[in-house]
C-alpha cells in the first residue's frame, strides 16, 4: 500500500532553498533529510525487476547514477536533502557474514566504492543535487576499518592508516562500559571492525585532513557521524570543524541527559530517545502520557532539539510496519516524524512505500522494486520550540508555532476520538493539513477537533496556508 502522502516533509516559508551549500547548522535546521541506502535505492540502468533478496547481505547494484537519476522522486515529496551511505572503499571480500554493500566496513579512505560507480559520478550526484537547491549528506565512518578474519590481519593494506599502531589492542565492545565502548572492537571473528585509535595525534591530523578533504572534494554540504558514541567526544570537535559542514551523530542512547551531551561536540545526533519512547507510545505498548513527558524532557535538556534528527525508521533499526500493520498506526509515525518538533526530519527510504522488515539486512530492501509509486498530498512542517500534552492516555498533542499535531496509539480500531484545540485568535478558520478539512474556532479560541479511525490530525491557520499548495489554498 501506497503511503507517500504521510510523509512528504513540507516546507512552508522558513525552508527556502538557499543557493549556498557547504551547509552550516543553521541552514540545514529547516531541512528535510531523505536517507537513501545507495546499494538498495535505484540502479544505473533504471531497472524496477532486477532480483535482490530482503534478507540479501550482498552487493544488488544500486548506484550514484541510480540516485541521480530518481532525484525527481525524491524532490517530488518535497524532501530539500538526501543523506547517502559512506562513499568509501570497502573490503572486497564476500565474508561469511555477506559483501559491504552497506559501506560500513571501510579499507581505503582516498578511494570510492566502485560497486556504487566513479568519483566522477559521486560529484554528479552532488552537483545534480545542487542544481535542484537540494543538500547531501556524506555518511562517514572513521571509528574502524574492517577485515575478513580477526587473525593475520594486513595492516598494510590499509589506507591512510597503514599500520597497527594506528589502532587500539583487540580487544571486543562491552556496551555497558563507555571506556571499552570508545577503544574496543565491534563486529566479531568473521569480520572484526579494528578500533582506530583516535587518542594518537598523528591520527587525528590524517582523519581532520580526510574529513576536509572529503567535503571539498566533493562539495557535500553535511556530514553524518556514524558510530559517535564509540569515539572519545573531545575528538569530535576539531573534526567537525576540519569537515566544514552540519554534523549529526549516531549516538545511540535512550535517556535524554546522555544523548543531549553530545551536543557539546557535533551539531546534533539521532534522536533515539524520541524513536524508542515515541514506537512504544504508538504501538499501545506505552501511552501518550508516557511520550510527551519524554519529549519534554529533551526540550528542557538538549541545548537545540531543532537541530536533532527526528526519525521513527533507519538501516539498524525495525520498520514500522513490522512493527503494526494498522495504517493509522503507521500514518500517526510519518506525521510525528516529520511534525514532532523535536528536530530535523530523518525519512528513511522506503517508509514512503510501507516497507517492512524486522531489522537488518530485511530492512533493507531494493526499493526499485516497488516502482517508485507517487502521490500528491503534503505535509506541513514549521520550525519552532514545541510543546507536547497528553489530553488523554491515548493522545499526544504538539503545539509547535502556529501548528498543533495530534497523534493516537489506538489505530483504526477506534471510529472517532473527540478533542479541543485551545489556543487559537477567536474565530480563526483551520485547515488540518493531513486530511484538508477545516475548522472553525469559536470566539474563545476553541476548535473541536475529530480524529477519525486514529488517524493524525495536524491543524493550521488557513490564511498562513495561502499560496502554499496544500490542500488547494
Amino acid at each position: 500500500m501506497f503511503v507517500q502522502s504521510l510523509v512528504l516533509p513540507f516546507v512552508l516559508g522558513l525552508s527556502t532553498i538557499r543557493p549556498s551549500f557547504a551547509a552550516n547548522a543553521e541552514e540545514w535546521r529547516s531541512r528535510s533529510i531523505y536517507q537513501v541506502m545507495t546499494d538498495r535505492f535505484a540502479r544505473t540502468d533504471g531497472s524496477t525487476t532486477a532480483a535482490c533478496d530482503p534478507s540479501s547481505t550482498s552487493y544488488c547494484g544500486g548506484s550514484w547514477k541510480g540516485i541521480e537519476n530518481k532525484l525527481d522522486y525524491i524532490q517530488g515529496m518535497n524532501f530539500t536533502a538526501i543523506w547517502i551511505s559512506p562513499t568509501i572503499e570497502q573490503i572486497a571480500d564476500n565474508t561469511y557474514e555477506g559483501e559491504a554493500y552497506h559501506g560500513y566496513w571501510p579499507k581505503n579512505y582516498y578511494n570510492v566504492n566502485s560497486n556504487f560507480g566513479s568519483s566522477d559520478d559521486l560529484k554528479s550526484l552532488v552537483n545534480a543535487a545542487h542544481a535542484r537547491g537540494m543538500y547531501v549528506m556524506v555518511d562517514i565512518v572513521v571509528n574502524h576499518f574492517a577485515n575478513w578474519g580477526d587473525s593475520n590481519i594486513n595492516w598494510s593494506g590499509l589506507t591512510p592508516l597503514n599500520s597497527e599502531s594506528y589502532f587500539h589492542s583487540k580487544c571486543w565492545v562491552d556496551w555497558n562500559n563507555q571506556t571499552s565502548a570508545e577503544q574496543c572492537w565491534m563486529g566479531d571473528g568473521y569480520v572484526p571492525l579494528m578500533d582506530v585509535n583516535t587518542e594518537d595525534e598523528q591520527v587525528v591530523t590524517i582523519l581532520n585532513n580526510f574529513a576536509r578533504n572529503l567535503t571539498t572534494t566533493y562539495g557535500f554540504d553535511g556530514a553524518r557521524l556514524d558510530a559517535a558514541k564509540s569515539i572519545r567526544k573531545d575528538f569530535w570537535p576539531a573534526f567537525v570543524s576540519a569537515s566544514g559542514v552540519y554534523s549529526q551523530g549516531e549516538a545511540w542512547y535512550g535517556d535524554a541527559p546522555t544523548q543531549c551531551a553530545y551536543q557539546d561536540y557535533m551539531d546534533g545526533v539521532h534522536n533515539y530517545v524520541m524513536k524508542t519512547f515515541a514506537t512504544e507510545a504508538i504501538s499501545g505498548q506505552g501511552n501518550m502520557t508516557m511520550l510527551a513527558g519524554k519529549m519534554n524532557g529533551l526540550v528542557s535538556t538538549c541545548k537545540d532539539v531543532s537541530l536533532l534528527g527526528s526519525f521513527m525508521e533507519n538501516h539498524d533499526n525495525a520498520r514500522m510496519a513490522s512493527i503494526s500493520s494498522d495504517t493509522a498506526i503507521l500514518k500517526t509515525a510519518a506525521a510525528l516524524t516529520v511534525l514532532s518538533g523535536n528536530g530535523i526530519p530523518l525519512v528513511f527510504y522506503g517508509q514512503e512505500q510501507m516497507s517492512t522488515g524486522n531489522n537488518a539486512p530485511q530492512n533493507r530492501q531494493a526499493l526499485w522494486l516497488t516502482g517508485y509509486p507517487t502521490g500528491s498530498n503534503k505535509l506541513a512542517f514549521l520550525t519552532a520550540k514545541p510543546t507536547y500534552e497528553a489530553p488523554l492516555s491515548t493522545v499526544m498533542s504538539v503545539r509547535k508555532g502556529n501548528m498543533m499535531l495530534f497523534i493516537s496509539n489506538e489505530g483504526s480500531k477506534t471510529p472517532s476520538t473527540k478533542l479541543t484545540s485551545s489556543g487559537w485568535s477567536a474565530n480563526t478558520a483551520l485547515v488540518d493539513v493531513l486530511s484538508c478539512q477545516s475548522v472553525t474556532s469559536d470566539g474563545s479560541g476553541n476548535a473541536a477537533v475529530n480524529m477519525n479511525s486514529g488517524l493524525p490530525v495536524a491543524m493550521y491557520p488557513k490564511s498562513y496556508l495561502t499560496g502554499s499548495g496544500l490542500c488547494s489554498l
